[in-house]
């Protein structure tokens, strides 16, 4: 199919393009909030003696009571979000549409054949399953157990090799090219998915047409490993059943993850030209490809929804080195991607309005995280010399509160104070080791680097060409 047409079908989400103008103001925002806050803490004025107590107040503290006024806001509109979240009823076995799971693999070893045969294990009719294992390259034996995987199951499961480690997002366009569900979900080759979690994620698309995109709810699969592990499986449970919960009441999550996501498959491929073309500061975008794509479903019109009973174990880092290297990747995408949306939620997105204008807020409150709240670390960090008493209570009182939500939100889903013991201390851990990254990432956003995968510099110029290329070779929507 030519690439031309697919040009045409995404002409409509065009104006996602141009993030990287509003990157250079962001910053210019942010240093200037940062030397307000630290110029207002070195120098706090001298007033006459008669000045009121309120006067006092509002003049030295007014700053610090409107953050937290908007912080409060932030946790009372998510909380009433919440609380009117319920997934979606499972789609009968009459109602199934045939399905594509794409798994895209790099130097993954055996876990690729245990994450087929999760998927393979499911209770979802093999009549209508095709499962499609892309090789990216891998320098260890991953693709042995690919292999392994299509004769173990060789009526539904098709391989495919890369011939040099390109990058996931092209490993998925190679996926998508042989893709014919009507659904196609993809699904990280470190992950494993429950039996009935392939029918619960489907089963948006059949309830309400106006659903483009459904994520999975991503928990952690090597608890066992460490205190990392156990710490981000509470942090994944408030990533997922709060704050995603509350987004999809108004069709509007922000990230469908990489590892367990959903797209309707003439949405997907109107996107995928677009997608493959993405850059930043005139650099091939090879990072956040979840978060990208989930912006053009927005931006297309579709609600993009949470499904909290399509669960999928997934491993997650279980050293500080490796959990620094994803965040500092994350935190860029979110650099990217939060300004990508600012480009078109205040345009007319959706034909309907339905839910636009909570996507237009949290799109704001997006940038004022990125500038605000960041200036506000600096801002700690010198109250930590300049008023060392008060800025380490200060510091207990704000991670025991940071702690509360994480571990009611276990409490509530699971049943079990797990939470409770682990929120606390990764409010610490976040705040002492983690809290500089995504400050970082905004200063690094155009590092499109991987990080956690290796990609050959000598083969990093051919990406876009070989994008393109499996562009052209997509079937027709």
């Amino acid at each position: 199919m030519p690439l031309q047409k697919y040009h045409n079908q995404g002409a409509a989400t065009h104006f996602c393009r141009g993030a990287d103008r509003l990157y250079i103001p962001l910053l210019i925002i942010l240093i200037t909030t940062i030397s307000l806050i630290i110029y207002r803490q070195l120098s706090a004025p001298d007033l006459p003696e008669d000045t009121s107590a309120l006067d006092q107040w509002l003049i030295k503290d007014g700053f610090a009571f409107a953050i937290f006024g908007f912080g409060l806001f932030l946790l009372l509109w998510q909380v009433s979000f919440v609380l009117r979240y319920k997934p979606f009823k499972r789609a009968e076995a009459s109602e199934l549409p045939r399905l594509s799971v794409v798994i895209p693999a790099f130097n993954e070893g055996a876990q690729v054949l245990d994450t087929v045969r999760s998927v393979m294990a499911s209770d979802y009719p093999h009549a209508l399953l095709q499962v499609i294992c892309v090789d990216d390259g891998s320098e260890d034996d991953t693709w042995k157990w690919i292999t392994h995987a299509h004769e173990e199951f060789p009526d539904c499961v098709s391989i495919l090799k890369q011939p040099f480690n390109q990058g996931k997002r092209c490993a998925l366009m190679a996926g998508f090219a042989e893709a014919n569900g009507d659904v196609i979900v993809t699904l990280d080759s470190d992950s494993e998915v429950l039996p009935d979690t392939l029918a619960e994620l489907v089963s948006p698309f059949i309830r309400d047409e106006r659903v483009g995109s459904v994520a999975g709810n991503v928990r952690v699969l090597n608890q066992d490993r460490g205190m990392i592990p156990k710490m981000l499986e509470v942090s994944f449970t408030s990533a997922f059943d709060y704050i995603r919960a509350g987004q999809s009441v108004y069709g509007g999550v922000f990230c469908t993850p990489g590892a367990l996501s959903a797209y309707r498959s003439g949405v997907l491929h109107a996107l995928l030209a677009e997608w493959s073309e993405q850059s930043f500061m005139g650099k091939p975008a090879t990072i956040g490809e979840d978060r990208a794509l989930t912006n053009l479903v927005l931006a297309s019109g579709h609600r993009v929804v949470y499904q909290s009973n399509a669960v999928v174990l997934t491993k997650v880092p279980e050293r500080y080195h490796g959990l620094r290297r994803m965040l500092t990747r994350w935190a860029r995408s979110n650099v990217r991607e939060s300004l990508v949306m600012f480009t078109f939620v205040f345009k007319r997105f959706r034909t309907k309005g339905e839910g636009a204008n909570w996507i237009r807020l949290f799109s704001l409150t997006q940038i004022i995280r990125m500038t605000v709240f960041e200036a506000l670390k600096c801002a700690l960090l010198l109250s930590v010399f300049l008023n060392t008493d008060e800025a380490l209570f200060g510091i207990v009182v704000g991670c025991l509160l940071a702690s509360i939500i994480p571990g009611t939100v276990y409490l509530i889903r699971y049943g079990s104070l797990f939470g409770l013991r682990w929120a606390t201390p990764f409010a610490f851990f976040w705040l002492l080791c983690l809290a500089w990254i995504p400050l970082w990432g905004m200063l690094t956003a155009s590092n499109s680097g991987w990080l956690t995968r290796s990609l050959p510099v000598e083969n990093q110029a051919g990406t876009a060409q070989d994008l393109e290329e499996t562009v052209t070779n997509l079937p027709v929507a």
